[in-house]
Parts: C-alpha cells; sequence; structure tokens
C-alpha cells in the first residue's frame, strides 16, 4: 500500500493544502478508497474536509494512545466519495508526555496501519511543522515523502535537513522503501528571488522537483474557509489547475518508482 507524507519542519508551507487536495484527486479521479490521517495539533486537514474536529472523538490522539480505540472507530466519511479522514486536535501536543517511556513510542502509527488499513488503496499524512514524536510516527509509517518548500531563502536550508531526516530514519528504523519522491515548491510569486530558489531547487533534486510551483490563489483559500476541496469549491479556478498537476506529478512519481522495483 502506498503511504504518501506531506512533511516539512517549517510551518505554512502548505501541507495541508496539498495532503488534503492531492489525497481527494485520487479518490476521486483514481477512484481510490483513500485515508487521511491528519497528525498536527490545529486539525486543519478534518476542518479543511468539514469535519468539526473540536468535538470528534475518538480521534488520532486516542489512536496512539488507546490500544481498545480501533482505527475504524477514529476514521471519518466526507463529502468526497472514497475519502475518509482520521482527525487530529489539540491534545496531539500532550502525545509526547504520554508515550515518551516507550519503547516503540515512534512504531506505534505504522502498527495501527499495518493490522487495520488494509481496505485503503492509498494513505496520505499530514504532518506538524516540527521534528516531534508524532512526525517521527509518520515517517516510520510511510513509504514517501513530499516535501512542500517555500520559496523563501531560507526553505533551502529546511528542505536539506528534511532530506537527511528521511535517509536517518530509513537507517534507523529499518525503511529502505522510505525515500523523497517529490519536493514541491509552494507559495510561488513571479519574482527574481523566487525564480533564483526554484533554479536551486532544481540544482538540488534534478529528478524530483515538482514541475508546477503552487502559487498563490484566493479559491484555494476560500475552498478551505467552506470545509471543501478545490475540486468541489472551484473546479475551474486556477488553484484547481495547480492541485492537479502537482497530483498528476505525484502519482506519476509512485508509477515510476513501482516499474523501477519490478
Amino acid at each position: 500500500m502506498r503511504r504518501i507524507a506531506f512533511i516539512n519542519e517549517k510551518g505554512g508551507t502548505c501541507k495541508t493544502t496539498l495532503s488534503v487536495n492531492v489525497a481527494a484527486w485520487f479518490a476521486r479521479v483514481k477512484k481510490m478508497k483513500v485515508l487521511l490521517v491528519d497528525l498536527d495539533t490545529q486539525g486543519h486537514a478534518g476542518k479543511s474536509l468539514g469535519v468539526d474536529v473540536r468535538t470528534v472523538r475518538p480521534n488520532v490522539f486516542d489512536l496512539l494512545t488507546d490500544p481498545a480505540v480501533a482505527l475504524a472507530a477514529c476514521t471519518r466519511p466526507t463529502a468526497v466519495e472514497g475519502l475518509f479522514v482520521v482527525p487530529s486536535y489539540k491534545e496531539m501536543s500532550e502525545l509526547p508526555a504520554v508515550l515518551g517511556q516507550r519503547e516503540d513510542r515512534a512504531r506505534l502509527l505504522a502498527g495501527r496501519l499495518d493490522a487495520e488499513a488494509q481496505d485503503y488503496d492509498l494513505v496520505v499524512f499530514d504532518a506538524p511543522p516540527s521534528m516531534g514524536l508524532a512526525t517521527f510516527n509518520i515517517l516510520v509509517a510511510a513509504t514517501e515523502v513530499v516535501i512542500p518548500v517555500g520559496l523563501t531563502y531560507l526553505a533551502l536550508d529546511g528542505c536539506a535537513e528534511m532530506v537527511k531526516t528521511v535517509e536517518e530514519v530509513s537507517a534507523k528504523y529499518a525503511r529502505p522503501d522510505l525515500r523523497v519522491s517529490l519536493v514541491v515548491p509552494t507559495l510561488y510569486r513571479k519574482t527574481a528571488l523566487a525564480d533564483e530558489i526554484l533554479a536551486k531547487l532544481g540544482e538540488y533534486f534534478p529528478d524530483r522537483l515538482a514541475k508546477t510551483p503552487l502559487g498563490f490563489n484566493v479559491k484555494i483559500d476560500e475552498a478551505q474557509s467552506h470545509g471543501q476541496t478545490i475540486w468541489d469549491y472551484a473546479p475551474w479556478s486556477r488553484g484547481a489547475q495547480m492541485l492537479e498537476a502537482i497530483a498528476r506529478e505525484i502519482d506519476a512519481a509512485g508509477n515510476a518508482r513501482r516499474r523501477a522495483v519490478a
């Protein structure tokens, strides 16, 4: 099963925008049964799909801290056929304190998905903007990482660090299949600085840089404020066109990898 994690240690890089809309694209276009797992304390993935994360229980925190709570009990359907979400909320900030003494604390999510997510064709993770316990659980559970990179100068350092972290987790937790499959430039504006950073990313990731940067688009923000994907809110918009192009590149990266393994 393919498991895609959208991760960047820096906040505000469009992780949630990409994870929600890419997951919805696979459900709508590829007719896959998709599970979107949110592990951010803000719960924005669920909110972006119209879920009231403040009141929904159990959620991902319960899944990771209580073996008696089943994955199915934490999963909520969405308005998108084939797309299901495991919501998150502020309790996730307590995860290190609750699980800090467990030797298997970084493998809990992987274990639950291995045992209970076999009915899904694809799992997508929306990670918090930090390299804490929740993100390590995602990395151990994932088969690939997509890194959204805001086109600011300091973002280059963050991207390099993220690649290093993926390699370290792959080695430490015996996950040789874990890799960075795509780097997606985000927050793009047509400026000399943005184009310079884009060129540098192309030098660092010649085979893994998305061809379509995600630029600013008000329809994407409006869709999120209405608890909808871009495909439901403004499928004709420039935002929808950009997100579809990125989703297709992510799909192609997975297909290329499967061919290489075969």
